[in-house]
């Protein structure tokens, strides 16, 4: 199982990401673009992704991905159970998010390394 813990330590080492407790969530952003939230019981991660891929990741794995709540559903925004993924998919996930809020060349900087 994922937590909190796990995606900060990941999360953290992302060029440009700042951490922020909002509302009493915690939240993780690069400026004022949110890419990860958390509910507060922590075992939710709101992250940024496409929504024309949205609802077949959420049909593919209903047991793993939810849709946001209505009025999220307008934003590039899926959640997942953390209890449902490992440390390897939610690297993927957090890195995929944070990718979509960067600018590209800082995303193509941290993936392909000089």
């Amino acid at each position: 199982m994922v937590t909190l813990d796990d995606v900060r330590s990941f999360a953290l080492t992302l060029p440009r990401t700042t951490e922020a407790f909002v509302r009493g969530r915690v939240k993780f952003r690069v400026g004022r673009i949110v890419y990860l939230a958390f509910s507060h019981d922590e075992t939710l991660m709101g992250f940024g992704f496409p929504k024309e891929w949205r609802q077949g990741l959420v049909e593919a794995h209903p047991g793993k991905f939810i849709l946001p709540k209505q009025g999220d559903l307008r934003y590039n925004w899926v959640v997942v159970r953390l209890a449902a993924i490992d440390p390897a998919e939610m690297r993927d996930l957090v890195l995929d998010a944070w990718a979509m809020v960067v600018p590209k060349s800082v995303a193509r900087a941290y993936r392909e390394p000089d």
